[in-house]
Formats: structure tokens, C-alpha cells, sequence
């Protein structure tokens, strides 16, 4: 039976390429097998060579925060494109949805923040604050919600996630938790989950 061919070393002109396909395997790799998946099954996904990987990425733990990098520069984009009130709750909404998805990294933030002074928390908050004024000043949501609260919110679903056992039960939970924090935005979020927008696909 012919075997596959070995991965190729495309040069330095495919660099951003191959850095981008490496964290678009390692995405789908680790939220299907785990954060303890084999790097060279990541390096193989993407079609490169392990060498490769290294040279974009040192550690495990890099390669999961460039996902989360990628995380963050979705959310960016999506509070420039939603600058209505209603924004807060589709920002909020995406950023579950990611956690959910997200859930086996939590380990590679942890180590990040104290390894490589990762500065995530640092941007997702300042993702968080003008969405969150125009909702509190259109009555959205209640006076004294800050950034911290929602903040607060991410770090609840991810502890919620790691110890669900029961499949499809983490979706439910997180959404529970958003209420608590806010009913409004929990509702919005709600809403976004069950747009058809794609945001609202089974965890399980």
C-alpha cells in the first residue's frame, strides 16, 4: 500500500502559512483529544515537519496561546463590527462559545501568565469595556456590571466545563451561570446560542 508522503519544508517564503496552519491544527486537535495531544500529530495535521513546529512555536504551551491569541483577535474584530448596545451580548455570547470549545487550554493560560507574561486577560478586558458602557447606558444590562464581573464570568465557565461529566450539560451550565451574573445578557446570550448563526451547535 503506498505510503503518504512525508511533510515537506515549503522555505521561509511559506512561513506564515505554515504558522497559520499549525494553529488551525492544534485548535481542532486540542478541543478533540485534549491539551495532552502529541505535538508531532499537530505538526502532522498541518503538513509540516515537527522542526517546523518548533520554529514557530517553542513549547506546548506557546502553540496553545496562540490559539487563544486567535481567540481574542475574533473578539476584536466582532466588538468593531457590533458597536450597537446589543453588542455586549454578541461578544459575550462568542466568548462562552470559545471557552466552550476552548475548555482543555485552560492549563496552557494558567502556565502562560506566570511562563510568558501573557497579556490576554489584559486585552480581552479592554475587548469588554465599550461594549459593556453603551449597554449599561441603554439600560441593557444591570448599572453595576463591570468588565471584572464578566471576566469573573469566563474564569466560572471554564472551572464548570473541567468538572461536567454529563455530555451536553456544559452548554446549559454556562448559559445558567450568564444569567446569574446578569438575567438580561444571559438572555442575549441565549439568543445569540439559538440564532442559527452557528453559535449555538451541541458541546457534546
Amino acid at each position: 500500500m503506498p505510503q503518504p508522503d512525508p511533510p515537506r519544508n515549503r522555505g521561509p517564503a511559506a512561513a506564515g502559512a505554515n504558522r497559520a496552519a499549525l494553529v488551525e491544527a492544534a485548535r481542532s486537535l486540542f478541543a478533540r483529544e485534549g491539551y495532552a495531544v502529541p505535538l508531532s500529530a499537530i505538526a502532522r495535521a498541518a503538513g509540516v515537519g515537527q522542526g517546523v513546529l518548533y520554529r514557530h512555536f517553542g513549547s506546548r504551551v506557546s502553540l496553545a496561546l496562540a490559539v487563544f491569541g486567535e481567540n481574542i483577535d475574533e473578539l476584536e474584530a466582532l466588538a468593531g463590527r457590533h458597536t450597537d448596545p446589543d453588542g455586549l451580548g454578541v461578544l459575550v455570547a462568542r466568548m462562552l462559545e470559545q471557552t466552550l470549545a476552548n475548555a482543555a487550554l485552560v492549563d496552557a493560560v494558567v502556565h502562560g501568565r506566570v511562563e510568558q507574561d501573557w497579556d490576554g486577560d489584559e486585552r480581552v478586558g479592554a475587548v469588554l469595556v465599550r461594549p459593556l458602557a453603551r449597554a449599561r447606558s441603554a439600560g441593557l444590562v444591570r448599572p453595576d456590571l463591570t468588565v471584572a464581573d464578566l471576566l469573573l464570568l469566563v474564569r466560572c465557565a471554564h472551572g464548570l466545563i473541567g468538572t461536567q461529566q454529563r455530555p451536553g450539560a456544559a452548554r446549559a451550565g454556562v448559559l445558567r451561570l450568564a444569567r446569574l451574573v446578569d438575567a438580561p445578557l444571559g438572555d442575549a446570550v441565549a439568543a445569540q446560542w439559538g440564532s442559527g448563526d452557528g453559535l449555538g451547535q451541541d458541546d457534546s
